[in-house]
């Protein structure tokens, strides 16, 4: 049978219009090869008609047309047809669906002859081994940036509102979906604020994601040694009168900070008074940017502390597969007032996400948003209420301590959904503690110290789990108290972190300098060339572009033989430091 393609240059996704022709010959002339912007291809894929066989009407008309097909009648479809079904079932939010959740479902449901990214073809070609860990949907629903669902860059259609119902949700003048996690969220933000040679101040334990941050923004780092607790050996937040102090030292070298950077809460739950810190950083005209990381849940009860976002703070980033729902890797990046330029968040984003941005993870964000936005005042009842039971049991058990506010008297609130318990008292490090846990019990904590642990309460926290949690650590109490074990290995505090930190280069000088391997004793007197962290508490020593002090060597030795872990070294044993060739 003869016949020609359409001559025009149709979106991927959309079946072509055959029509029978008397020529074999291809007719080019309206052919336009070239770029053409989304709203054009979405506005061609309305009127080239696409069968969704995402409902009865659709499935009836599917089985009509292949009849027809093998009766040789109906060789040319009905735009019309096609027209009036699209209008029933495109991405409108068919059966109440979010809007990414419903554009993708719709986009997977199509009877297409798919000639585009990715390999396994819509699950065709799906890994065997994969498929029966998880089945095919995820396949049949990992979907490229097709016209129908949106572009991630410069949204029109369903990741505009879902992205417009997510700020509406949150609170922000404007919401962006990440799918590189909160660690591209908290690139981008630096990113957008701070220019080459600026300052920016920010807690000596930020997230690693800041430290990479200033070597894509050439952005130099004003310092804050966060408040400390050596009972705990845990780091906790900032306060405004450090970062009033920063600001002031600044102004005295003839600097202006272009943000102050916070992490709040902390992973261990401890919130700073972002409030004040907000008033105090608008008063001088400068954005307060929140790694909100741990805390995208905030706000969402009457018991929980306020966001950063009603706190005042300008741009927040927040995992929002951590206490919510979405997939892992899944974030949100939300912007309030109007100190910071949109556009060159826009612009920061599109240098760090993806161009082939995973649907599963957008439309993920899209869910987990459309779950709180059901019942926001009542969604984490459940979730508090085992919270309290578990503290109110804990407490109970004899050598059992838990980490309360008290602790961090400088701090307006702490987690409630955060328990962390310390093993002190048992003459038992996290460590060990967490090991029986997990081995005798089935336990798996989020994160684990040297002398405690650290529990995570959330959504799909079940009442069974709290109650093994307690038993378990009631069983711990019992044996640990019953036999005879040496306390020096637990009974020593931490090390308080130190403030005299000498910087020869900035982070992004360091990072692009020359570097070399030398002897631990060969070091003293060298610029660093890697991250040097004890955890816990989580407060590098030594950044690269610092000088290698003595100070730093003998704390770095003395935790060191105590058992903590040393991250960032490729020494772990510490006999050798990596150092800028300068």
């Amino acid at each position: 049978m003869d016949f020609t393609l359409n001559a025009v240059l149709r979106p991927r996704g959309t079946h072509p219009v055959m029509s029978s022709v008397s020529s074999p010959s291809l007719d080019l002339q309206n052919l336009h090869l070239g770029f053409s912007s989304k709203r054009a291809l979405r506005s061609l894929r309305r009127r080239t008609g696409t069968c969704i066989c995402t409902s009865q009407e659709g499935s009836t008309l599917e089985s009509k047309r292949r009849q027809q097909s093998s009766s040789g009648i109906g060789k040319t479809r009905s735009v019309a047809k096609d027209e009036s079904l699209i209008s029933k079932s495109h991405i409108s939010q068919q059966d109440g669906l979010p809007p990414l959740v419903s554009a993708l479902k719709a986009s997977a449901a199509q009877n297409v002859a798919s000639f585009h990214f990715p390999g396994h073809n819509r699950g065709h070609a799906a890994p065997s081994s994969l498929t029966q860990l998880i089945g095919l949907r995820p396949f049949v629903h990992d979907l490229p940036e097709l016209p129908e669902l949106d572009n991630l860059f410069s949204p029109e259609g369903p990741i505009l509102e879902a992205q417009r119902l997510a700020a509406e949700l949150f609170g922000s003048k404007e919401t962006w979906f990440l799918v590189g996690g909160t660690t591209c969220g908290i690139q981008a933000a630096i990113m957008a604020t701070c220019s080459p040679g600026e300052h920016i101040i920010l807690p000596r334990n930020s997230h690693i994601s800041a430290m990479s941050a200033m070597v894509l923004s050439g952005a130099i780092p004003k310092y804050i040694i966060p408040e400390y607790n050596c009972n705990w050996d845990i780091a906790g937040g900032i306060t405004p009168s450090q970062v009033n102090k920063a600001i002031k030292e600044l102004e005295m070298e003839g600097q202006k900070p272009a943000a102050v950077f916070v992490t709040s809460p902390t992973y261990h739950g401890i919130c700073s008074n972002l409030s004040e810190i907000s008033k105090l950083c608008h008063s001088c005209g400068i954005p307060v940017i929140v790694d909100e990381a741990h805390g995208a849940h905030l706000g969402l009860h009457p018991q929980m502390p306020r966001s950063a976002l009603k706190l005042g703070a300008d741009l927040v980033v927040q995992s929002t597969h951590k206490v919510l729902c979405s997939l892992t890797q899944s974030s949100m990046l939300h912007m309030s007032g109007d100190i910071v330029d949109r556009e060159r968040i826009c612009r920061s984003l599109q240098t760090l996400q993806s161009t082939s941005p995973s649907y599963l993870l957008l439309a993920s964000l899209d869910a987990a948003r459309a779950q709180l936005g059901e019942n926001p005042e009542t969604i984490f009842n459940e979730a508090m209420k085992l919270a309290t039971e578990a503290k109110i049991l804990i407490k109970k058990i004899p050598g059992i301590t838990l980490l309360e506010l008290s602790s961090f008297s400088k701090f307006p609130a702490i987690d409630p959904l955060r328990l962390t318990v310390g093993s002190w008292k048992l003459s038992l490090s996290g460590y060990e503690a967490d090991d029986i846990l997990d081995r005798n019990h089935g336990i798996v904590s989020e994160l684990v110290g040297r002398r405690s642990i650290t529990f995570a309460i959330n959504l799909g926290t079940c009442k069974e789990h709290v109650q093994r949690l307690v038993s378990g650590l009631q069983e711990l109490s019992a044996c640990s108290l019953q036999i005879e074990t040496t306390e020096a290995k637990v009974k020593d505090r931490g090390h308080e972190p130190f403030p005299d930190i000498s910087m020869s280069l900035n982070p992004r000088d360091a990072f692009f300098a020359n570097k070399r391997k030398v002897s631990i004793g060969e070091s003293l007197g060298k610029v660093c060339g890697e991250l040097i962290c004890p955890y816990p508490p989580g407060i590098p020593v030594m950044i690269p572009g610092e000088i290698i002090t003595e100070r730093a060597l003998d704390y770095l030795k003395a935790v060191r033989r105590k058992g903590v872990v040393i991250t960032g070294a490729s020494d772990p044993l510490l006999s050798s430091l990596v150092i800028c060739d300068v």
